[in-house]
């Protein structure tokens, strides 16, 4: 690992049988075996190595057995770089009126179609294997934040036991598993689950259980708690967050890897990132501005179409529209984590952190938290009417 002047930001590189990752690498989440809006081909002219898909969702959707007979998911998808698969705790635990979690696993009712389910950690091991993707995660359980220290220090005992068994039946040994840190915002449980992951060797670690509504000060403390005790030598991986000014201090902070819905989620909803922060292209702002949303952009939709034309594409609902808006967000994010290496193999991160931040405007706080807990309830009863 090489590290930036100043701070705990550091370049590397993961090995992987699909390709070389370069770290801070960004991934696009493509959870039902397909980034929305955009083909393989579109990520790949983009640039992305690397893009998260989830086991819980292909396990119900298509049926990871389906998915194995047709030679694994990077045949299914016909997608021939890496693939990183959540384990699905995250899902396991949004589902939580129709799951019951005991020691040997969790057993939960699908949000498809109700049929009941019951997952082991050790059959979580073995869909990851089928499903082929080359770093692996193991089960988790993911609790709330409303939960009790009591239960929060439960489920990270558990968490660490399932690590166990998780291990014990990995067999590729072209894939990398990775461990995942919880306790919660405890830093006391944090620095405990560190030790006992540690200890266990894993390839990778994962800092999972934040951003899931939490004040943005509690996440940043807990995020430089558990990477300043994690091994140098090893992948730091930060679940779910990817906002371009959050991965800047994560980046500050020792971690390696990102993923998030964000840059798709929003595209398909008419926002689009800019050095200046998101702008909302159905705003009658740009119906007659007939240049590129970012004239500094290069990607497919500012090279070929106006501001304009996207406005009328969104007020149309035109599928287009989401296309090209995800193109655009994710060519962002590619290009804003080159840029962000570049800094540190040139030693001035902490510059370009701060000329980046001077210019971007991000989302409100209290916007942001109440837009996640909008996401959090629109899941849950999504899954519970269903």
């Amino acid at each position: 690992m090489q590290k930036s002047t100043g701070c705990r930001a550091r370049l590397g590189e993961i090995k992987t049988p699909h390709g070389n990752l370069p770290t801070p690498v960004f991934m696009p989440v493509g959870s039902q075996g397909t980034v929305k809006a955009i083909t393989p081909e579109q990520l790949r002219e983009i640039g992305i190595r690397l893009i998260l898909a989830n086991t819980y969702h292909l396990y119900l959707r298509p049926g990871v057995e389906i998915i194995r007979n047709a030679g694994g998911l990077h045949r299914f998808m016909s997608w021939d770089k890496a693939i990183l698969t959540d384990s699905g705790g995250f899902q396991i635990f949004s589902l939580a009126r129709l799951r019951e979690i005991n020691e040997e696993g969790v057993r939960f009712r699908s949000h498809i179609d109700g049929s009941e389910h019951f997952i082991t950690p050790e059959m979580a091991i073995r869909l990851q294997e089928d499903i082929g993707a080359d770093i692996i995660m193991a089960l988790d359980i993911c609790p709330s934040i409303q939960e009790s220290d009591n239960k929060i220090r439960e489920a990270t005992a558990r968490t660490h036991r399932w690590a166990e068994r998780c291990l014990k039946v990995h067999s590729r040994s072209d894939q990398a598993l990775f461990g995942i840190i919880q306790g919660g915002f405890s830093p006391q449980l944090r620095r405990e689950s560190v030790r006992q992951m540690v200890a266990m060797d894993f390839p990778g670690y994962a800092i999972g259980g934040l951003s899931l509504g939490e004040p943005k000060e509690i996440t940043f403390q807990i995020i430089d708690i558990t990477s300043e005790l994690l091994p140098e030598e090893k992948p730091r991986y930060l679940m779910g967050v990817g906002a371009p000014d959050d991965i800047l201090k994560a980046v500050e902070m020792g971690i390696d890897m990102f993923d998030s819905v964000l840059p798709t989620r929003v595209a398909r909803n008419g926002g689009l990132f800019t050095d200046k922060g998101r702008i909302n292209i159905r705003n009658s702002t740009w119906k007659d501005l007939f240049s590129p949303i970012d004239p500094e952009c290069s990607c497919y939709a500012c090279r070929n179409f106006s501001a304009a034309y996207l406005h009328h594409l969104f007020r149309a609902e035109e599928l287009l529209g989401y296309t090209l808006a995800t193109i655009h967000n994710l060519t962002f994010m590619h290009r804003f984590m080159e840029r962000l290496r570049n800094s540190i193999a040139q030693g001035n991160f902490l510059a370009f952190k701060q000329d980046f931040l001077v210019r971007y405007r991000p989302t409100d706080e209290k916007i942001r938290l109440a837009q996640k807990q909008k996401w959090l309830e629109r899941w849950e009863n999504t899954e519970q009417e269903n």
